[in-house]
């Protein structure tokens, strides 16, 4: 298994960086160039960006934010939110970003996955799965920012993706986002069908939560919000404490 990845999400609208709890509830941090630098300089892995209202208007508005992101930043930029076409893949890689994550547009267009995949490499395609849980104990992605339900399951999806050429899952779990009760363990299950790399982001307080998932899933890295942007703890002392969990962590 590669090296566990530490990865800062930063939800962002009207270019500003804002905290959420359940894909809701906004919470206004600060500029997020600034704190993209900072958590660069302080040993961020990769970084996230994800226009929360994209996906509501059909556009994502982030290629000025990428091109200033990518002048301070020398670490991958995953960027998502309202990203359509092929066209709109290749705006954003220009702007500065590395790959792309998609959710809503693929449950209208699945073949998305392979257009992206095939033109633009396996590795710069991500899918972005916003799973909440049902009643039945299954798991469906929703899409347009957790609003809307697919009627799909989520481990079948991510399986379709796999095979579809995408090549990271940036799994989020809507039920725990931004309420700091840890992760939802069982929705990891979804590793159990794929062998792509996972990120699992939603529910992270402590650092403790991610040792504990990950001492249950082998997942691949985390993507945190919460725990850097007000809790304020640093990238270094998480992986400090991880790799004296024996947690296999980037030293770059």
């Amino acid at each position: 298994m590669s090296k566990f990845r530490i990865i800062p999400r930063m939800d962002i609208k009207n270019e500003k960086l804002i905290k959420t709890i359940r894909l809701e509830g906004v919470r206004p941090i600060g500029n997020p160039v600034e704190f993209a630098k900072k958590y660069y300089e302080d040993g961020a892995d990769e970084i996230f960006l994800n226009d929360t209202v994209a996906s509501l208007y059909d556009r994502n508005s982030l290629a000025e934010v990428i091109k200033e992101i990518a002048k301070e930043v020398f670490v991958p930029i995953t960027v998502a939110g309202g990203i359509r076409s092929t066209s709109d893949v290749e705006k954003l890689l220009k702007s500065g970003a590395d790959k792309v994550a998609l959710n809503t547009k693929l449950h209208d267009k699945p073949k998305l996955i392979n257009e992206v995949s095939k033109n633009f490499g396996s590795q710069c395609m991500v899918v972005q799965i916003d799973a909440k849980k049902m009643k039945n104990g299954d798991w469906e992605p929703y899409i347009r920012g957790g609003r809307d339900r697919t009627f799909k399951n989520a481990i079948d999806w991510a399986k379709e993706a796999e095979d579809r050429g995408a090549g990271e899952i940036y799994l989020t779990s809507i039920d725990n986002e931004g309420t700091r009760k840890g992760l939802d363990l069982k929705l990891n299950n979804i590793l159990k069908n794929i062998k792509i790399p996972l990120i699992y982001c939603g529910g992270v307080g402590e650092v403790e939560d991610i040792i504990k998932a990950y001492d249950k899933y082998k997942f691949d890295g985390i993507s945190l919000s919460y725990l850097l942007h007000v809790k304020k703890i640093k990238i270094s002392e998480i992986k400090r404490k991880l790799s004296e969990n024996n947690i296999r962590i980037s030293k770059r």
